[in-house]
């Protein structure tokens, strides 16, 4: 090992880094309940009041309605805290995409790795996608700079005092 060269972090041991790769683990199931509770909300108000939300909560903002500890209130809450997460993610992977050194290829592997819509059968597939980009790198260099990425986001995500 070189002298000042530190080893590589094991993101799935580390405690610094162990919340954004579970929070990238989780991602696409976080996306897909999110898509599906908004839709079931919308089909649900168009059921029930023959409106869309939209529509209907307009409609109780002029009655002057207060709609505070309701089932609807509470669905709204848990809708919105899921996608200010997203938005968060989304926000610090545009960060390291446009700033970072290696921002571009750390975007399309962490992007075929744990965000994009349909997940990858194995790492052997992400390094075809990775391929399909003009990035062309060995499954040992994959899960090295996989681990660098998932730091780097790490840091962007909780700050410097992750490290």
């Amino acid at each position: 090992m070189a002298k000042n060269k530190l080893p590589a972090a094991d993101v799935t041991e580390d405690p610094h880094y162990h919340d954004t790769w579970t929070l990238l683990r989780k991602y696409r199931d976080v996306v897909w309940s999110l898509e599906v509770s908004v839709r079931q909300v919308r089909n649900r108000f168009r059921i029930d009041y023959g409106k869309t939300i939209e529509d209907f909560l307009e409609s109780v903002y002029l009655a002057g309605a207060d709609l505070s500890g309701t089932e609807l209130e509470h669905q709204a809450k848990c809708i919105e805290q899921s996608h200010k997460m997203l938005c968060l993610v989304d926000s610090a992977v545009d960060l390291m995409r446009a700033k970072h050194k290696n921002g571009e290829e750390f975007y399309w592997l962490l992007y075929y790795a744990y965000l994009s819509p349909q997940q990858c059968e194995n790492a052997g597939a992400i390094l075809q996608s990775l391929e399909s980009k003009g990035i062309s790198i060995s499954l040992r260099t994959y899960y090295v700079h996989r681990d660098e990425a998932i730091e780097v986001l790490s840091s962007i995500l909780w700050g410097y005092t992750s490290q």
